[in-house]
């Protein structure tokens, strides 16, 4: 039995896990009993699967599907190994698996996998990048026939406009909060400052920096999980979707990083507040790449609702020294913390996806050493910048042909991308915007 389930002996199930394209868990559960058989030779289930739509259905023209037959991947447990499910009633213990092929060959069609190639390319050249994230989301009353801001348990009243850094609004929902924070220490995932947003219901955590970026898009990818589970224990909804209410803010995912060299230093730091030449090639490889990268950024229909100018959403392809309407932002602070924010993603995103984009994409500057433009200042929103597609369709097109997005992912996932996509626009077109909120309400 493995150790973690026998100092758990209270654990009576478990599921195993892999995230898809839309960042979708998917997987099985299965009795503790079957334990030893997953952990030793792993699980088996369609190379498809982690290529389904946002429904769950197969792509119609993937030739993943009936082309191969439909073959089976063995998925493996990843190296977090088992962890609590606190938001179940049943005592759980969740184990992340990725995909590989018979032959012991990385499916490269897995997002987990998508990153871990990006992170070999940071290792050959003796680098390693320093990842955190913020998340934003939006408690939510979905009971009724519009969405609404959840009766704070306290109280029994709902607020009625964002509050940001309202002190009262983390407090209407603190025994939420505590939990939430109690579940994150469970499961390893390093929450730390919570705060309210300018989005009705909207709040937004903060997950510490660390020097693995696999294992911070983990703790992305399971805490949305932990978030949208521990709400409904609670009665009612967590959402990521990017843009729930229209008059109000939308939810980003914010990245923020740094490369190590070798020795442990910062390469972006030159000692000065400018910071290195280093830092400015990054900063040039992650425009370059934006455009092309969209599709990952804001991966849904309704993603781009959330790119209204002046709604804390960058619209414009540009970077800036503490400047939040700049899609890139370098922060103030002691050089050797000196870093790059990427504001462009949604909170709708697959952080595997999303952390590999931002990365890769650095790379590339990092390896071609061209320098940006130069930085602006004031409003980026009142600027005539170059733009991010301004619709899906666009978006899709132009990372299927991305020479940036092409150094970044594997051919087969970008195929795969692809196809998800399209199939998701033609079915997308055909429901009102209350169907599709529907659909993306607890499912991204």
């Amino acid at each position: 039995m493995h150790d973690w389930l026998i100092e758990n002996p209270e654990i009576r199930a478990i599921r195993v896990a892999a995230s898809d394209l839309n960042g979708v868990a998917r997987g099985k559960r299965m009795p503790v009993r079957f334990a030893d058989k997953v952990t030793e030779t792993g699980t088996r289930f369609p190379l498809s699967v982690l290529n389904l739509d946002i429904w769950g259905e197969d792509i119609e023209d993937s030739p993943l599907v009936m082309e191969s037959g439909d073959r089976d991947g063995v998925l493996r447990p990843t190296e977090r190994g088992f962890m609590p499910m606190p938001w179940l009633e049943t005592p759980t213990g969740l184990l992340p698996i990725w995909m590989y092929h018979e032959d012991g060959r990385p499916f490269m069609g897995d997002p987990r996998h998508a990153l871990a190639d990006v992170q070999k390319r940071f290792e050959a050249m003796g680098l390693t990048p320093v990842v955190a994230v913020e998340l934003e989301f939006f408690l939510i009353d979905d009971a009724g026939t519009r969405l609404r801001v959840p009766p704070s348990p306290r109280s029994g009243k709902r607020r009625v406009a964002g509050e940001i850094l309202s002190l009262r609004a983390l407090d209407q929902f603190d025994a939420f909060f505590t939990e939430l924070y109690d579940a994150c220490e469970a499961m390893d995932i390093p929450a730390d400052t919570a705060i309210s947003e300018a989005g009705l219901g909207q709040f937004e955590i903060n997950l510490m920096h660390q020097a693995d970026a696999l294992k911070a898009a983990d703790d992305a990818w399971l805490f949305k999980m932990l978030v949208k589970g521990m709400a409904r224990k609670h009665g009612f909804a967590a959402s990521f979707m990017a843009k729930p209410y229209e008059d109000y803010a939308g939810s980003g995912l914010h990245m923020h990083f740094s490369v190590l060299d070798a020795e442990g230093r910062n390469v972006f730091d030159d000692g000065t507040e400018r910071g290195s030449d280093i830092l400015r090639h990054a900063i040039q490889g992650c425009l370059a790449a934006m455009p092309g990268a969209t599709l990952i950024f804001a991966p849904h229909a309704n993603s781009y609702a959330r790119f209204v100018p002046g709604a804390h959403a960058p619209t414009g392809i540009a970077w800036a020294y503490e400047n939040r309407t700049a899609a890139i932002r370098v922060p103030s602070g002691p050089p050797t913390a000196r870093r790059i924010e990427h504001r462009l993603a949604g909170g709708d995103v697959n952080p595997y996806l999303s952390v590999a984009a931002v990365l890769g994409a650095a790379l590339n500057g990092i390896e071609d050493r061209q320098d940006p433009p130069a930085p602006i200042t004031g409003n980026a929103y009142a600027q005539d910048l170059p733009r991010v597609p301004a619709n899906w369709s666009d978006a899709i097109d132009t990372f299927e042909h991305s020479k940036e997005v092409a150094r970044i992912f594997a051919p087969e996932l970008v195929a795969n991308m692809v196809l998800t996509k399209r199939q998701e626009l033609r079915e997308m077109a055909e429901l009102s915007v209350e169907e599709q909120t529907e659909i993306y309400l607890d499912t991204v």
